[in-house]
C-alpha cells in the first residue's frame, strides 16, 4: 500500500516536507472551521455571556489534547474525553451528543487529511481496499449506535451512574488490550470477517457514552491484519459515518422529550477540528518500524485487498 511504501521509501526530511499545493488545500480547512463555529451560534446558550465568549479554555485543551491521540493513534478522544468530562460534572446528555457532532466534522476533516498527506488512500472509482474496510467499519458500527443509543436513553433510560461505569470499565480494558497486544508477538493474516464484531462492538460503545470507538476499530483492524497508518486513517472517517447516524438518532430522542444540553459543543469543536488537522501530519512524520519492518502486522496488497 501507498502508506507502507511512503514510511519505508522516504527519509525522515522528505516525509515532513509538504507541497505547495498540500499547504495551500490544508489552508482552505480554516474556512471550513469558522464557518462550523458560526452555524453553531444558535446553540451556543441564551446568555449574553455564552454568546460572546462560548469557548471554554479548560474543554478545548483537553479535546485538542485527546483528538490529537485520536487522529494519530485512532483512539482517545471520545474514550478518554466522556470519562474527564464527567469527572468535571457534565452529565452523558451534555457529553455523548456533542462527542458525536464533534467527530462528525473532526472524523471527515482528519480523513481527509490523511488522505492528503498519504498515509492512507481512499478511492471511489474503483473502490480500493482502504475504502471497502472503512464502509464496512461504519455501516456495522452506524447500526450497532443506533440500537444502543434507543436502549440506553429511551427505551431502557439508564441512569448517569451505569453509563459512566460502563464508559471507565471500557478504558482499564481498552488499556489492557493495548499493553498486551505491544508485548505479544504473533503472526496475524488479513481476516475482514473479524471486522465485523469489532464494528458492532465499537458502534455500541460510541452510542452509550460518545467514545469507545476509536480504540476498538483500530486494534480491530490491527488484530484482522490492516496495516497500521491505514488503520488510523480509516478508523476516523468510519467513526464519522458512526457519529452522523447517532447524531441523527439524538436528534430524533429530543422530538420525543430527551433533552440535550450543547454548551460544550464550540469548546470541543474547536479543540478537536485543530487537532485533526495536525495529527495526521505527525502521523506521516513518525515512522511506523512494526508495520514498516515487521510481517506480523502488514499483510500483502492482495491479502488485504481480498
Amino acid at each position: 500500500m501507498e502508506a507502507q511504501q511512503l514510511d519505508v521509501g522516504y527519509t525522515l526530511s522528505e516525509r515532513m516536507r509538504l507541497p505547495r499545493a498540500t499547504l495551500r488545500r490544508l489552508g482552505y480547512l480554516g474556512l471550513i472551521y469558522l464557518l462550523g463555529l458560526g452555524v453553531m451560534v444558535p446553540f451556543f446558550g441564551t446568555t449574553a455571556e455564552t454568546v460572546l465568549l462560548p469557548l471554554i479554555p479548560t474543554v478545548v485543551g483537553v479535546a485538542f489534547t485527546f483528538e490529537l491521540m485520536d487522529s494519530a493513534a485512532g483512539m482517545g478522544f471520545g474514550t478518554a474525553l466522556a470519562p474527564l468530562l464527567f469527572i468535571l460534572g457534565y452529565d452523558p446528555l451534555a457529553v455523548t451528543p456533542v462527542l458525536l457532532i464533534s467527530e462528525s466534522i473532526t472524523g471527515i476533516i482528519s480523513g481527509g487529511v490523511h488522505h492528503e498527506l498519504k498515509n492512507a488512500s481512499f478511492s471511489v472509482r474503483p473502490v480500493n481496499a482502504e475504502t471497502k474496510t472503512m464502509l464496512l467499519m461504519g455501516s456495522v458500527g452506524a447500526v450497532a449506535s443506533i440500537v444502543s443509543i434507543m436502549l440506553t436513553y429511551f427505551a431502557l433510560s439508564l441512569s448517569e451512574s451505569y453509563i459512566e461505569t460502563y464508559v471507565a470499565a471500557l478504558v482499564l480494558a481498552m488499556g489492557l488490550i493495548g499493553i498486551i497486544r505491544a508485548r505479544v508477538v504473533t503472526t496475524i493474516e488479513y481476516k475482514p470477517r473479524r471486522l465485523v464484531a469489532f464494528a458492532a462492538l465499537a458502534g455500541i460503545n460510541k452510542g452509550i457514552g460518545g467514545g469507545g470507538y476509536g480504540p476498538v476499530v483500530t486494534l480491530g483492524q490491527i488484530l484482522s491484519g490492516v496495516y497500521e497508518k491505514s488503520a488510523i486513517a480509516i478508523a476516523s472517517v468510519a467513526e464519522s459515518i458512526v457519529s452522523i447516524v447517532g447524531v441523527l438518532t439524538f436528534v430524533t430522542l429530543s422530538t420525543q422529550g430527551v433533552s440535550i444540553d450543547l454548551v460544550l459543543l464550540p469548546s470541543i469543536f474547536t479543540g478537536g477540528f485543530l487537532a485533526a488537522i495536525g495529527a495526521p501530519y505527525l502521523v506521516r512524520v513518525i515512522p511506523n518500524q512494526v508495520g514498516a519492518t515487521s510481517s506480523r502486522c502488514t499483510p500483502s496488497r492482495s491479502a488485504y485487498s481480498a
